[in-house]
């Protein structure tokens, strides 16, 4: 049998693989990305010239404050 659209009882096709992100999920993707942030900024600060790289290290050691 064919479902009509707007038919209520038809039966919608899912894949597997689909579900919705749990908060650990998410939390362990957000955790992934500060890590390449942070590695990011770490890359960038070693291109510097030192007297640069050394003046953002005495702002603290987390670069992201300011």
């Amino acid at each position: 049998m064919i479902p009509e659209p707007g038919d209520p009882n038809r039966e919608v096709p899912v894949n597997e693989t689909f579900h919705v992100q749990t908060d650990d999920e998410l939390a362990e993707k957000k955790l992934k990305q500060i890590e390449a942030d942070d590695q990011a900024i770490q890359t960038i600060l070693l291109g510097l010239p030192e007297d640069i790289y050394a003046a953002q290290m005495m702002k603290g050691s987390d670069i992201g404050i300011q």
